[in-house]
């Protein structure tokens, strides 16, 4: 008897369980379209969480508009930097290493930008960098896009 009840007990533990987790992916799953919601939207809010958890080293893509164009930094690999604010209104440094990829001559303030990277975590919304190719295979490769010119 007792045997049985231990059984009935793993079974129903087993059901309670593997139900729960079916119900937890369907309340926490996007829906595959959402009209009021861009795809660029949608893409700027996995920079969002990375952002508010704090993360780094994450692969990612976005569209931002240029808000501050800042001096090159020229100490160890030169990098082109400039500020996007993304359409949820946080700011991002994007740090373009211009020793292995060509400038972006042409950006102004106002210019939208596409870009695909390395998400690493600051304060201020946090830093994309990588958005050139790998030279050696070791990394992805990202990319910026400017005005239908891909930089990489």
């Amino acid at each position: 008897m007792k045997k049985i009840l231990v059984i009935l007990l793993i079974l129903a533990a087993f059901y309670y369980w593997s139900s729960g987790e079916t119900n937890t992916a369907a309340i926490v799953e996007k829906p595959t379209q959402d009209l009021a919601y861009s795809k660029t939207n949608r893409i700027n809010d996995e920079i969002e969480l990375a952002y508010k958890n704090r993360q780094s080293n994450v692969q990612v893509s976005g569209t931002g508009t240029v808000i501050k164009l800042l001096r090159d930094d020229n100490e160890g690999a030169r990098h082109q930097k400039f500020i996007l604010r993304l359409s949820s209104g946080q700011t991002l440094l994007i740090a373009h290493n211009i020793d292995l990829a060509p400038r972006v001559n042409s950006i102004s303030n106002g210019d939208q930008v596409q870009f695909y990277g390395e998400y690493e975590w600051n304060n201020k919304g946090g830093v994309v960098h990588w958005t050139h190719h790998a030279p050696n295979g070791h990394h992805y490769g990202g990319w910026l896009k400017h005005k239908g010119k891909t930089y990489q």
